[in-house]
C-alpha cells in the first residue's frame, strides 16, 4: 500500500482520549518518518499535542465560533490536500471535516454497539478488553501499523518544565520524605469519589509518611478545592498542602506531575496526563468500567472498583447523579482500602528509588 504523504489526525476531544493518541502519532511517526503529520483538535487541549515532536503541526478549533468556525476550519484543512484523515473523535463534527472529495479517511471503532449493551442492559459483548489508545492504532492496521507497547506520552518545552521546577523549588519539598497528588475531580459526579474521602487519605499520608500533597484540578474545580484543602491545612498546616487547583495549565500540571511519588485520581483527563508522565496511580473508578478501554496501564497502577454491583456501568462517560439513588459504586470504596493500594504503590515507588542509591 502507497504511504500516505500528509495526513490529518482528528480529536477534538476531552483530555484523556487527546493524551490517548499520542502512541499512534508515534507509531506513525516511526512508520512514515518522512511524511507530514498534523492534528486537530479542541483549542483549551491543545497544549496536550502542540509540543509533541511527531506532530508537524496543531490545528486549534475554536468551539465557540460554533459550524461557523468549524466551516472556516474546513476550508484550511481543504488546502492541505491530506492524503489520509484519521479520525479518532467519529463525531457529527470530525464526519463534517473529514468528508473532503479525493481523501481516504480511517474512522475509530468505539464498539458502540457491545457499549451499548452493556450499559443499557448489562449484557457484556465484548470480545476482550481493547484499551482506547489500542483502538486508534486499529486505525491504521492496514498501514502496518501496531502497537510498540510503549504506552501514552506527553511532551513538555523547556520553558514549562523550568517553570515549574522554578515554582517548586520555593516549596522546598526536601523537607518532605515524600509527596502524593490528589486528583479529586472529574467531569461527571459518578466519576468522583468523595472529596472528604480524598482528604482523609491525605490527612494519613502528612501523618504517617511525613510527607506533602499536592492537589490538582481546573478552574471550575476551585472552590471545592479551596474546602478540601482547608480541611487538610487545618490538620496537616499549610505548608504540606500544596493547591494548585485553577493555577496551572494542563502542561504545568503534567510537568508539576513529576514532583509527586504517588498520584490518587479518579477516571480523569488528569489520571491520563499522570500515567503519560510514568507516574504510579491509584485510580478510583466508579460508574465506568475496564471495557471501556479507560483503565490506566496495570504495571504501573492499581484501579479500585466495586465489581460485583448489578447497576455498574451505568454510563460511558459518567452521570450528574447516580440513577439509582445509592452511589455504591463510591460509596463502598473504603478509605481504608484506598489507603493500603497507596502504600502498595509508594512502596514500589520507592523500588527502583533504592537501587538508585546503591
Amino acid at each position: 500500500m502507497r504511504p500516505p504523504s500528509k495526513t490529518l489526525v482528528i480529536r477534538f476531544s476531552s483530555v484523556g482520549d487527546v493524551v490517548l493518541a499520542s502512541p499512534l502519532l508515534r507509531v506513525l511517526r516511526s512508520r512514515f518518518p518522512k511524511s507530514q503529520i498534523d492534528f486537530l483538535t479542541r483549542k483549551e487541549y491543545a497544549d496536550l499535542v502542540r509540543f509533541n515532536p511527531n506532530v508537524n503541526f496543531t490545528y486549534e478549533f475554536d468551539a465557540s465560533e460554533g459550524f461557523a468556525g468549524l466551516r472556516r476550519m474546513k476550508s484550511v484543512l481543504k488546502e492541505e490536500r491530506y492524503d489520509l484523515i484519521v479520525d479518532l473523535h467519529n463525531s457529527i463534527r470530525s464526519r463534517f471535516v473529514r468528508s473532503m472529495r479525493g481523501v481516504k479517511a480511517v474512522v475509530v471503532d468505539k464498539r458502540i454497539p457491545e457499549r451499548t449493551l452493556l450499559v443499557k442492559f448489562k449484557k457484556n459483548s465484548y470480545a476482550g478488553i481493547v484499551p482506547v489508545a489500542d483502538r486508534y492504532l486499529e486505525t491504521l492496521s492496514e498501514y502496518g501499523i501496531s502497537s510498540d507497547g510503549k504506552g501514552a506520552e506527553l511532551h513538555l518545552p523547556d520553558d514549562v518544565l523550568f517553570g515549574v521546577a522554578s515554582r517548586v523549588a520555593k516549596l522546598h519539598l526536601n523537607r518532605f520524605e515524600h509527596v502524593l497528588g490528589l486528583c479529586p475531580f472529574a467531569r461527571h459526579a459518578t466519576k468522583e469519589w468523595p472529596a472528604e474521602r480524598f482528604a482523609e487519605v491525605g490527612k494519613r499520608f502528612v501523618a504517617e509518611k511525613a510527607g506533602a500533597v499536592m492537589i490538582f484540578g481546573g478552574k471550575a474545580d476551585v472552590p471545592r478545592a479551596t474546602t478540601l484543602s482547608a480541611v487538610l491545612r487545618r490538620h496537616s498546616g499549610d505548608e504540606r498542602v500544596i493547591d494548585w487547583t485553577g493555577e496551572l495549565t494542563l502542561a504545568e500540571s503534567a510537568a508539576a506531575f513529576q514532583y509527586c511519588d504517588v498520584v490518587l485520581t479518579n477516571d480523569s483527563g488528569l489520571m491520563h496526563m499522570a500515567a503519560a508522565m510514568q507516574k504510579r496511580l491509584v485510580a478510583v473508578f466508579g460508574s465506568t468500567v475496564e471495557e471501556f478501554g479507560f483503565f490506566p496501564p496495570r504495571e504501573t497502577s492499581i484501579v479500585i472498583e466495586q465489581k460485583g454491583l448489578a447497576c455498574r456501568p451505568c454510563s460511558h462517560i459518567g452521570r450528574d447523579t447516580c440513577p439509582e439513588g445509592h452511589f455504591r459504586c463510591m460509596l463502598d470504596t473504603s478509605v481504608d482500602s484506598v489507603w493500603r493500594a497507596v502504600l502498595e504503590m509508594m512502596d514500589r515507588a520507592d523500588v527502583p528509588r533504592e537501587k538508585e542509591r546503591a
